[in-house]
Protein backbone atom coordinates (compact mmCIF):
# COMPACT_ATOMS: atom_id res chain seq x y z
CA UNK A 1 0.00 0.00 0.00
CA UNK A 2 3.01 2.07 0.92
CA UNK A 3 4.66 1.53 -2.56
CA UNK A 4 1.33 2.43 -4.36
CA UNK A 5 1.21 5.73 -2.29
CA UNK A 6 4.57 6.62 -3.54
CA UNK A 7 4.13 5.66 -7.00
CA UNK A 8 0.64 7.41 -6.70
CA UNK A 9 2.63 10.39 -5.74
CA UNK A 10 5.24 10.30 -8.25
CA UNK A 11 2.68 10.36 -11.26
CA UNK A 12 0.69 13.09 -9.89
CA UNK A 13 4.18 14.62 -9.81
CA UNK A 14 4.74 14.32 -13.30
CA UNK A 15 0.90 15.17 -14.28
CA UNK A 16 1.68 18.70 -12.35
CA UNK A 17 4.48 19.30 -14.27
CA UNK A 18 2.93 18.73 -17.40
CA UNK A 19 -0.11 20.59 -16.93
CA UNK A 20 2.17 23.67 -15.09
CA UNK A 21 0.20 23.11 -11.39
CA UNK A 22 3.64 21.96 -9.77
CA UNK A 23 4.00 24.53 -7.70
CA UNK A 24 0.68 24.92 -6.63
CA UNK A 25 -0.28 21.46 -6.11
CA UNK A 26 0.95 19.84 -2.59
CA UNK A 27 2.11 16.28 -1.47
CA UNK A 28 -1.42 15.04 -0.71
CA UNK A 29 -2.57 16.46 -4.13
CA UNK A 30 -0.37 14.74 -5.82
CA UNK A 31 -0.69 11.36 -4.82
CA UNK A 32 -4.37 11.61 -4.82
CA UNK A 33 -3.69 13.19 -8.50
CA UNK A 34 -1.58 10.14 -8.93
CA UNK A 35 -4.35 7.18 -7.48
CA UNK A 36 -7.37 8.75 -8.78
CA UNK A 37 -5.43 9.60 -12.62
CA UNK A 38 -4.44 5.90 -12.41
CA UNK A 39 -7.68 4.99 -12.16
CA UNK A 40 -9.41 6.96 -14.50
CA UNK A 41 -6.48 6.14 -17.25
CA UNK A 42 -6.41 2.23 -16.82
CA UNK A 43 -10.62 2.24 -16.46
CA UNK A 44 -10.45 4.30 -20.60
CA UNK A 45 -7.21 3.03 -21.62
CA UNK A 46 -6.71 -0.20 -20.37
CA UNK A 47 -3.39 -1.13 -18.29
CA UNK A 48 -0.44 -1.33 -21.35
CA UNK A 49 3.25 -0.49 -20.95
CA UNK A 50 5.43 -0.25 -17.97
CA UNK A 51 4.08 -0.71 -14.86
CA UNK A 52 4.94 0.09 -11.15
CA UNK A 53 2.78 -1.40 -7.85
CA UNK A 54 0.20 -2.06 -10.19
CA UNK A 55 -0.28 1.09 -11.97
CA UNK A 56 0.56 1.27 -15.64
CA UNK A 57 2.42 4.36 -15.91
CA UNK A 58 1.56 5.70 -19.12
CA UNK A 59 -2.15 5.47 -19.12
CA UNK A 60 -2.21 6.15 -15.17
CA UNK A 61 -0.22 9.18 -16.19
CA UNK A 62 -2.50 10.80 -19.11
CA UNK A 63 -5.50 9.75 -16.91
CA UNK A 64 -3.83 12.03 -13.82
CA UNK A 65 -2.84 14.79 -16.43
CA UNK A 66 -6.89 15.23 -17.43
CA UNK A 67 -7.95 14.48 -13.74
CA UNK A 68 -6.00 17.63 -12.34
CA UNK A 69 -7.21 19.67 -15.76
CA UNK A 70 -10.76 18.72 -14.90
CA UNK A 71 -10.13 19.59 -11.43
CA UNK A 72 -8.37 23.06 -12.04
CA UNK A 73 -11.12 24.15 -14.40
CA UNK A 74 -13.57 23.03 -11.42
CA UNK A 75 -12.36 25.07 -9.37
CA UNK A 76 -11.60 28.47 -11.59
CA UNK A 77 -8.36 28.18 -12.08
CA UNK A 78 -6.20 27.75 -15.14
CA UNK A 79 -4.64 24.85 -16.41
Amino acid sequence: MIWSIIVGGLIGLVAGSLTKKRGSMGIVANVLAGLVGSSVGQFFLGSWGPSLAGMALIPSVLGAVVVVAVVSALLGKKA
